[in-house]
């Protein structure tokens, strides 16, 4: 194992010139244009024009064995490219480690080069000496517009192996870019496949301890891409602690379990996942049978007053109000998105991500986090994929086990006013239990305390205290959570992972919502129409402005 990490390590770049000569500024004077690939790392077509027009050959490469064209591919110079073309320079020229311009293109992610390359007959599957080819470098240089381009465009080949037989699934999980991964994944490239020496691109996500890019791979495999084992006989967590990454490690473990442990009997959008909606529907509607009998109707308490029983039948009401609420938002739509599907009448149905509308920001905002591996779908902002639902959720909260569903934007109303019927039904029910417990009085005779005649007497009431104080603690705080980001305009989601999401920075780079509208019509919006509007922005993120 560790063979093969010192070999992807110390795999050859794929440039082999000067850096700093290809860094310097074009328009600096100081440089000399000495002949044609001087003038073709630095865009120079006028100085290329001359020296063509001086005899010099635009099909033989430099005594370091490159070709011009790939040096104006490597730097970006469409224009370069096209006279290059135009003037003898052989698209498919390959250099010493049988390198293409494609390759270098595909090293800086340039989309026009590539094609003005494949255009002119550039052979999108042409492997180096490494058998790497452009979707392997793209990959390894975390291209992904670039690689996405050419799979979408030139149908390369996203599932292809090197010489070691990786992947550039292998590739982008070794290096950690996780808007490759996510890309490739999407594409279904297959994320089981093993390499020479046994290993998954989850191996190679763990040997570097890539959190984010080893969560997408979990997220979208199965379970036995957890335990697979290269040739050594390592599983992906065992290698994450042995090189010590803890974090990736503890990442692993608790998905295995997961997948161990999943409990069954709850509903999610019709179908039976874990959770505990039964034991909490039991609790409430135990608790308000408990109310009724031995707090309201009980024989052995003092008489009921008009008031108490006004108020003890009020915290009936709405504790059966929260129980219709508890069911709505437990069987209730969240906000699943639809998949992608296929055409009804056997048509070809057109690559989703050929032609983006980037200037949609309701579909896509060049955010490459908004594709769903799993769901194959481009989710809008501010959705999130379910790992427990299977669903993409539109405005996703949260996934809360004790509904045994998700809260996004269909069941958000039903969830807050089920917490706020929640609070004020264990509230008065609570006020009404102590005072009637508290209208009692002992037999001076008998010498007992309150106290004592109380837990000797009617134990059903400190039951029914405990469990009434623990859903007043938990409501009261949900409720105000909730209250507090509804005031905002954001999800629990947003705030528990801010610094992961780009269109929660502004321009300073600082945390700012750009779904804030101020407190009034945050609150009215999600009132009325029981949620927000994301066409609606208040500014232009930052990565929006760019486009």
């Amino acid at each position: 194992m560790g063979s093969s990490s010192s070999e992807i390590e110390t795999a050859r770049d794929s440039i082999k010139q000067n850096p700093n000569k290809i860094e310097q500024n074009p328009q600096n004077p100081q440089i000399i244009i000495t002949d044609i690939y001087t003038a073709s790392v630095y865009g120079d077509l006028e100085k290329l024009k001359k020296f063509v027009e001086d005899g010099a050959s635009l099909s033989k490469p430099d005594p370091n064995g490159y070709y011009a064209l790939q040096w104006a591919a490597l730097n970006n110079f469409p224009h370069i490219v096209q006279y290059i073309i135009e003037h003898g320079g052989d698209v498919n020229a390959e250099d010493n480690s049988l390198q293409t311009a494609l390759h270098w293109a595909a090293v800086r992610g340039s989309t026009v080069v590539a094609d003005l390359l494949l255009q002119n007959g550039a052979r999108v599957e042409a492997a180096d000496v490494n058998g790497y080819r452009a979707v392997h470098v793209a990959a390894q240089y975390g291209q992904t517009a670039f690689l996405n381009h050419i799979i979408a465009k030139y149908n390369a080949d996203f599932d292809a192996q090197d010489n070691n037989g990786r992947s550039p699934l292998h590739w982008a999980a070794y290096k950690g870019f996780a808007d490759t991964i996510r890309l490739l994944l999407f594409r279904d490239a297959i994320q089981s496949k093993q390499d020479n020496e046994g290993c998954t691109p989850l191996h190679w996500a763990a040997i570097r301890g890539h959190v984010e890019s080893s969560n997408v791979l979990v997220h979208a495999g199965t379970k036995e891409e957890l335990t697979v084992k290269d040739k050594a006989g390592f599983t992906p967590v065992q290698l994450a602690l042995d090189k010590g990454h803890r974090q990736v490690a503890l990442l692993l473990s608790n998905a295995q379990r997961a997948h161990n442990k999943r409990l069954k009997g709850t509903f999610c959008n019709g179908k039976m996942i874990g959770g505990y909606a039964p034991f909490l529907f039991c609790t409430v509607f135990s608790l308000m049978i408990i109310f009724i009998n031995s707090v309201l109707l009980a024989p052995n308490l003092p008489k009921v007053t008009a008031v108490v029983a006004l108020w003890g039948w009020i915290a009936v009401s709405l504790c059966v109000g929260a129980l219709i609420m508890f069911y709505r938002c437990s069987s209730k739509d969240p906000g699943y998105i639809q998949r992608s599907v296929g055409s009804s009448d056997g048509r070809e149905v057109e690559d989703p991500l050929l032609n983006l509308d980037v200037n949609n920001s309701s579909v896509w905002t060049g955010n490459w986090s908004q594709l769903c591996p799993t769901c194959k779908i481009i989710r809008p902002m501010r959705s999130k994929h379910c790992p427990i639902c299977k669903h993409c959720i539109e405005q996703f909260d949260h996934h809360c086990p004790w509904i045994s569903n998700c809260v996004g934007k269909k069941n958000k109303w039903d969830f807050f006013v089920f917490l706020c019927l929640g609070m004020a039904t264990s509230t008065i029910s609570g006020v009404v239990a102590i005072l009637r417990i508290w209208m009692v009085v002992p037999a001076v005779s008998s010498g007992e305390t309150w106290w004592h005649y109380i837990v000797a007497q009617h134990p059903v009431f400190i039951v029914f205290f405990l469990l009434d104080f623990l859903i007043f603690i938990a409501s009261t705080t949900l409720a105000i959570s909730q209250a507090s980001q509804i005031a905002r305009n954001i999800t629990t989601n947003e705030l528990a992972n801010a610094s992961r999401y780009s269109y929660l920075r502004g321009r300073d780079g600082r945390f700012r919502n750009p779904y804030n509208h101020g407190c009034r019509k945050n609150c009215l919006d999600f009132l009325i129409q029981g949620h927000t509007d994301d066409n609606l922005i208040a500014w232009l993120p930052l990565h929006q402005v760019a486009h």
